[in-house]
């Protein structure tokens, strides 16, 4: 017989110790939805996960496009929905890189999820997928996500004036990126140490 802690991360892309990654079903509709509420204030002006039927529809059809890499982030111990990690405008060719975009629901900010859901999304990208470059689009004024960046090994390229539409506003983002090379040297480092 399994244990219930492998038939949770049974559907999993990549499991770690205490996270996974899985793709969205239509039966995470109600669970994500109620994280989503319950975040609005954590993700206002910041990001807009899907709040009702329609927007989780929507979320739906996005994942299913195949420049896209839509992911749950998962608590091993109990399957519970924490957050998101998605690879968005996958490009192959010459340039083999995404855009990370991701959140935590308010519950769960601060515990050290998204840290570890980062490592096994950067992994995923470089391993399996093996793009060349992530690049990640941060607010300013978002220290908690500034912070998960620079701890995973990403480097500030540069600024862009009024350049995502969240909310109903143009906002400034910081441009933040990781190259597979800095992301494997980075971890031979660490497995060094």
């Amino acid at each position: 017989m399994k244990s219930s802690q492998s038939v949770k991360t049974k559907k999993a892309l990549i499991v770690g110790e205490r996270v996974f990654l899985r793709a969205p079903t239509q039966n995470d509709l109600e669970e994500l939805i109620a994280l989503s509420r319950a975040s609005v204030r954590l993700h206002r002006g910041l990001a807009y996960p899907p709040r009702n039927k329609e927007e989780f529809a929507t979320l739906l059809e996005r994942c299913r496009q195949p420049n896209s890499l839509c992911c749950l982030v998962c608590r091993v111990a109990d399957g519970a929905i924490l957050g998101s990690m998605n690879l968005n405008q996958i490009y192959r060719g010459g340039f083999q890189g995404a855009y990370l975009g991701y959140y935590v629901g308010a519950p769960f900010a601060g515990q050290g999820y998204m840290r570890e859901a980062m490592q096994l999304i950067l992994r995923y990208a470089f391993e399996r997928l093996k793009l060349h470059r992530l690049e990640a689009n941060i607010q300013p004024g978002n220290s908690a996500s500034l912070a998960l960046v620079k701890r995973a090994g990403f480097i500030r390229e540069g600024y862009s004036r009024r350049y995502l539409r969240i909310g109903r506003r143009w906002r400034d983002h910081e441009r933040w990126a990781i190259i597979a090379e800095d992301w494997k040297a980075r971890r031979t480092r660490q497995r060094i140490r």
